[in-house]
């Protein structure tokens, strides 16, 4: 079956990802793939296996889809070990790959014996970040590694669709996103939008409404409006209830945030705390939140490329560096905010983010804010100004976010 899935689902690589996993394949660990429903974790599974075959001819490949007809049987552990064991050859390699495993009730209990049993090495993927807070944590803690996988990153969208860096492409990206499926439906802006407000009602529905038992699907709704048009602002449980309150809905703070829960498990938004430079702490009340994609942030309020390019691109940035591998937070000196201060590998990058530097004030806040933190690692102001591009100001380095959005190894 595997051969024929790979004949018809032709793909382009995302070597971002795979050369992160690559180094695990026969490792005595599960590989879990998360990310969002519709950003290309199916895809990844099987760039792996074409990467397993690269190196073993003769490895067997157990693949397991509950979507797939042949596969609509697997419903629960005993059913997904007992199609494992009776696939398993001997005297061969072989590998387990199940995708959208959270489908599957009581999946950890097969992974857990089939990972002490040695018999095959085990991948899977899943919608759902419940998945790794629950049983299978409890039953697997230190024998998994997630890796996270997200919408197409600006870089990707050009070579996707073989377009070159220009500012046409990427209002482009900003305007549609990169849900890897516009390389078989195309950039019409209906069709994107029409694709876009199914995936948005899939998620919502499947991965979060029916997941997470959600009642009041109404406030639900209205919630993530709310955010959509609030990516950037920080954010409080209590000013949005008292917001809704004011809209003649009666909601709790403790049910905000419960709902919010229910987003971020769905990897629909992700919840970014802020961080005191000075103090190195968190603060426990106010955050901001983003879209894991753009173009569905677009797609549930409309975009207005004059009033909403601020969002967009502070959403852009976000995702690159998320993408990159850095833990994101934002940033307070004092009484100024930093947008976003970036971590990996006991390294940190601090980054502002504005459209245009329209005057002396403007440029004197967004350089001056980053200027005041007093350590040497690398500090960025973005913006959309097609002149200064690369020039340096007392330590701060100004890009165009066509140019940020393409590095890889900031």
């Amino acid at each position: 079956m595997i051969d024929k899935i790979l004949q018809l689902r032709p793909f382009i690589p995302r070597p971002i990802y795979t050369e992160r996993i690559t180094p695990f394949i026969d490792k005595e660990i599960i590989k879990v793939i998360t990310g969002q429903r519709r950003v290309g974790k199916s895809y990844i599974l099987l760039q792996l296996i074409v990467e397993i075959r690269k190196g073993n001819n003769n490895a067997n490949i157990i693949y397991v889809n509950s979507e797939l007809k042949p596969h609509s049987h697997i419903v629960d552990d005993n059913t997904l070990y007992n199609y494992a064991k009776d696939n398993i050859k001997q005297g061969v390699r072989n590998y387990l790959f199940v995708d959208e495993i959270q489908e599957i009730v009581g999946f950890e209990k097969a992974l857990r014996s089939l990972l002490a049993e040695n018999c095959c090495d085990i991948f899977c993927s899943g919608s759902n970040a419940n998945m790794l807070s629950g049983e299978l944590a409890t039953l697997l803690a230190g024998r998994y590694i997630e890796f996270e996988i997200h919408s197409l990153g600006y870089d990707e969208f050009l070579d996707f669709f073989s377009l070159e860096n220009t500012t046409q492409n990427l209002n482009r990206y900003l305007t549609v996103g990169g849900m890897p499926y516009m390389k078989v439906i195309g950039f019409e802006e209906y069709a994107v939008f029409e694709y876009l407000r199914n995936v948005y009602s899939t998620i919502l529905l499947k991965d979060v409404v029916a997941r997470e038992r959600i009642r009041n699907v109404v406030f639900l709704e209205n919630l993530v409006e709310y955010l959509s048009d609030n990516v950037g602002n920080l954010f409080s449980a209590t000013n949005i209830a008292k917001y809704l309150r004011s809209q003649r809905a009666s909601i709790t703070p403790q049910v905000v945030i419960n709902y919010i829960k229910t987003l971020t498990n769905a990897f629909f938004i992700y919840k970014v705390p802020r961080y005191d430079i000075g103090g190195l702490k968190i603060f426990e009340v106010g955050e901001k939140y983003y879209f894991e994609d753009i173009g569905l942030r677009n797609c549930i309020r409309g975009f207005d490329m004059r009033k909403d390019i601020g969002k967009v691109m502070e959403n852009a940035v976000f995702l690159h560096l998320i993408r990159c591998g850095y833990k994101v937070r934002i940033g307070q000196i004092g009484g100024n905010e930093i947008d976003f201060v970036a971590e990996k590998d006991g390294s940190r990058i601090y980054l502002q983010v504005a459209y245009m530097l329209f005057d002396k004030a403007t440029t004197d806040r967004e350089f001056g804010n980053l200027q005041k933190i007093t350590d040497n690692y690398p500090k960025y102001v973005i913006t959309m100004d097609e002149y200064g591009s690369g020039s340096n100001n007392e330590g701060v380095m100004q890009l165009h976010l066509r140019d940020f959005l393409v590095i890889n190894n900031l």
